[in-house]
């Protein structure tokens, strides 16, 4: 029998080394290893240990993408802070300072054109601030209408969007959304229900609301979802929790964590919630960033008995993959 190296590849690459991009696809024989290969896709979803944040953290605003996400403000140790760290998918670097230390913001867009919206001063009073990151500093701008934290938000720097979430001292809910544009908010469709604790995620005019509690501290599985004017009920999740945080998109969405803090991970398909591979931390009021529910993170967070600097990557279903396949 003919040996692989022998045929020269006439209908596959023959190549000394891996492609640095390869397609959805490709297939290719490296004679260096000997390996035939191809690029797939993840069918088996899964969580790896990333680079530790710098401090534990719980409560912070998270944005953007992987291997290049903004973590900002939020609580170290039990010290409200002022600082922002990027993240370049390996290492962790110090960013522009926060103008105002906060709890439980919201946050939007991505390294170099994100928001932070709300939150909670030491007060603790609810702010109407936001500010805009250009990936080097910190902006004030358009106020929100109504100060409140632990709130659902999600869109980019120009078209952002905020609802629900504590406007008072606890316990109050919100029902409100606001959009944003990158300068101002407006008021956007109201929630079919007030709820806080609250998290989501999407774009202005495709976003879903994760979970949270409805009056007067009650859990809740229930999700809806914006279409730009209007909520409506969304799939329910697959197991109930509060302050869980999530990525992607309308139609294929994450969810993970939460209250009490849990290891489970959800999977969106724009209908229903399934579980899916959980994490190896048990988290609750961590935070989320990721371009897709096939690639994000979850970063710090709080466990049963403290803060958490522990990052994990998921790589989720649809994420490209490189796969070996022995041959003779």
């Amino acid at each position: 029998m003919a040996e692989y190296k022998g045929i020269k590849g006439f209908k596959v690459q023959y190549l000394s080394a891996d492609p640095s991009n390869p397609i959805i696809g490709q297939t290719w024989y490296n004679s260096t290893s000997k390996d035939l290969k191809y690029q797939g896709v993840t069918t088996t979803p899964s969580w790896a240990s990333a680079t530790n944040y710098p401090a534990n953290m719980q409560r912070q605003a998270s944005f953007g993408t992987q291997t290049a996400t903004v973590n900002a403000s939020g609580l170290e140790g039990a010290a409200y802070t002022t600082n922002t760290k990027e993240y370049d998918g390996t290492t962790w670097t110090a960013g522009g300072s926060v103008p105002t230390a906060l709890e439980q913001p919201g946050g939007g867009g991505i390294l170099t054109a994100g928001f932070m919206a709300g939150g909670e001063t030491p007060a603790p009073a609810k702010t109407t601030e936001t500010v805009n990151y250009d990936g080097t500093s910190w902006t004030l701008s358009g106020s929100m209408a109504t100060g409140r934290s632990a709130l659902m938000s999600g869109g980019t720097q120009t078209a952002g969007i905020i609802a629900g979430g504590g406007p008072g001292i606890a316990p109050s809910f919100s029902n409100a959304t606001e959009e944003y544009n990158g300068a101002t908010w407006t008021t956007g469709g109201t929630l079919p229900t007030a709820v806080r604790n609250l998290r989501g995620f999407g774009l202005q005019t495709a976003a879903i609301t994760l979970g949270g509690e409805l009056p007067p501290a009650t859990p809740t599985n229930a999700t809806s979802e914006y279409n730009g004017t209007s909520w409506s009920g969304g799939g329910n999740l697959a197991a109930t929790a509060t302050a869980m945080d999530g990525e992607g998109t309308l139609t294929a969405g994450v969810a993970m964590g939460g209250g009490p803090a849990v290891t489970t991970v959800q999977l969106y398909d724009g209908t229903s919630w399934s579980p899916t591979s959980s994490m190896s931390n048990a988290r609750t009021l961590h935070g989320a960033s990721g371009a897709s529910a096939a690639s994000s993170l979850a970063i710090g967070g709080a466990s049963a008995t403290a803060n958490l600097s522990a990052v994990e990557e998921f790589n989720g279903p649809g994420l490209p993959q490189t796969k070996t396949v022995t041959v003779s």
